[in-house]
């Protein structure tokens, strides 16, 4: 729907202008090392068309992660989606093939395998976002995650709320203690599973499978991963 198309649009714009010392804002920064000269204009038609796609078709949950990742967001776009799962992210709202922006290998994050796997076995509309939309790094440490600063948080939500009125989930899944008590900063209620990095891989398929009454078999699976 070409109104779809549009409001998307203008939700990706109002992104690309979010200025923030110390975060790459990948809908409108370029990366001297990696970046295809083109990179920043990539990632916004890759949100452009994983937003239209969900408003066409509408979402179960939003996932919301803490921010967005050096080896993942930061170069697709795209939250809780590394280089090496975009075409997943394509099947899941049936949009056409999302781009890469970068040069070299495709980038891998342990992260993303462990939510993609999940997001597979599942098969329902999940829509992945981060509190903080950006790529927080520490100073003159540009491939580096540090953690938002309530000061950036506050100052984004706008954006968290917008999507949440655009988008109408069922529910919200906080990925990680950090962003269900950055959500709650926030005014936002939402249920919450252990982040899989750090050990968490297992309580984080567990915890997903009982939100989602997923057969028991599917996450002893997962597991083994």
């Amino acid at each position: 729907m070409t109104h779809h198309w549009e409001t998307a649009k203008k939700f990706v714009d109002s992104l690309a202008n979010l200025r923030f010392d110390n975060a790459f804002n990948p809908y409108s920064d370029i990366c001297p090392d990696f970046d295809r000269p083109n990179a920043a204009a990539i990632r916004r038609d890759n949100l452009t068309r994983v937003l239209e796609a969900a408003l066409d078709r509408g979402v179960s949950s939003v996932w919301v992660a803490r921010d967005l990742g050096y080896r993942g967001g930061r170069r697709t776009g795209l939250a809780l989606t590394d280089e090496s799962h975009l075409d997943a992210h394509s099947r899941l709202f049936g949009t056409v093939s999302l781009a890469r922006s970068t040069n070299g290998p495709a980038s891998a994050e342990r992260t993303a395998k462990v939510v993609w796997r999940m997001l597979m076995s599942i098969r329902q509309p999940i829509f992945l976002w981060n509190v903080f939309p950006l790529h927080p790094h520490e100073p003159d440490k540009p491939m580096s995650n540090r953690c938002h600063t309530r000061a950036e948080r506050q100052a984004c939500r706008h954006i968290m709320v917008t999507l949440l009125e655009l988008l109408a989930p069922n529910s919200i899944l906080a990925i990680g203690r950090d962003a269900e008590a950055a959500l709650t900063d926030l005014g936002i209620d939402a249920r919450s599973v252990r982040h899989p990095s750090y050990g968490g891989q297992s309580q984080f398929v567990e915890g997903v499978t009982r939100h989602y009454n997923l057969p028991v078999a599917i996450s002893d699976d997962l597991l083994l991963i």
